[in-house]
């Protein structure tokens, strides 16, 4: 390993899944408030032009290697890493009785709960040299049920409840765990409603705000949730989502009819 270049008073932080979406947000914005970040992402081409004070990375997030590769890289660039952003994530779950659909489950728990396991892993010894803190990325459907979505609920419901647990397992040692449970939101992930209005207005009028989020701010909560300003928060879970888990949908909203 080389030595570390000097960093002063500047934070470091991992952020996976940055190339597009929250984790690109979030990369970016961390980058604009002066902290230097690794981004890693499976695709290398979305991980152009993320701006000044970013290394990039590309690989599988389910795996040890780009896992290491990614805390190697931050230690040998910046000397030391404050914050890792487990954001990178995917879905796509098929029908129970599909062909295939076993093994479509196991990729995505592969990324959504094996990834940020690997991460946190990878990091813990430096997160423990800087009392740092990790912030995982769930979603409202872990609180939830979705129909058609059974596998990416699984493993939304588990990320949730493994916050709990890491964060009870490395609160001692000064390592924060926590996680943001984003709502829906514009990004690749919902572009599909995005081109059909008819079902976009469906869903956004089961949105207390009316609207779907921007990215930018979720990973506004993620830099809260990341920062001085939450030292005492740990093991517990905030709800992004305009009051979407709020609302037992069975009655229109203020100023809606049936």
């Amino acid at each position: 390993m080389t030595e570390p270049s000097p960093t002063g008073d500047r934070r470091v932080a991992i952020v996976t899944g940055a190339a597009s979406g929250i984790g690109r947000a979030t990369a970016q914005l961390f980058a604009e408030r002066g902290e230097h970040v690794v981004a890693v992402d499976i695709s290398p081409q979305g991980l152009n032009d993320l701006g000044k004070n970013i290394v990039t990375l590309s690989g599988d997030v389910s795996g040890e290697e780009v896992n290491r590769a990614a805390v190697e890289t931050a230690l040998d660039r910046f000397g030391r890493i404050d914050t890792v952003v487990l954001n990178a994530g995917t879905g796509g779950t098929p029908p129970l009785e599909s062909p295939g659909a076993i093994d479509r489950a196991d990729h995505i728990f592969g990324v959504n709960l094996r990834g940020p396991i690997l991460g946190l892993r990878a990091a813990i010894p430096a997160l423990r040299r800087s009392r740092g803190s990790a912030v995982f990325t769930a979603s409202v459907a872990g609180l939830r049920g979705d129909p058609g979505n059974w596998a990416y609920n699984a493993s939304k419901a588990a990320l949730i409840n493994l916050v709990r647990a890491f964060a009870i397992d490395y609160a001692a040692q000064g390592i924060r765990v926590n996680a943001l449970a984003p709502g829906l939101t514009r990004t690749g992930i919902t572009a599909n409603v995005h081109q059909d209005p008819a079902l976009l207005a469906a869903i956004e009028r089961r949105i207390p705000l009316g609207r779907f989020a921007e990215p930018r701010e979720q990973a506004e909560a993620i830099w809260f949730l990341a920062s001085p300003a939450a030292g005492y928060i740990t093991g517990t879970t905030l709800v992004v989502d305009g009051g979407l888990d709020a609302n037992l949908g069975i009655l229109p909203l203020p100023g809606q009819s049936f």
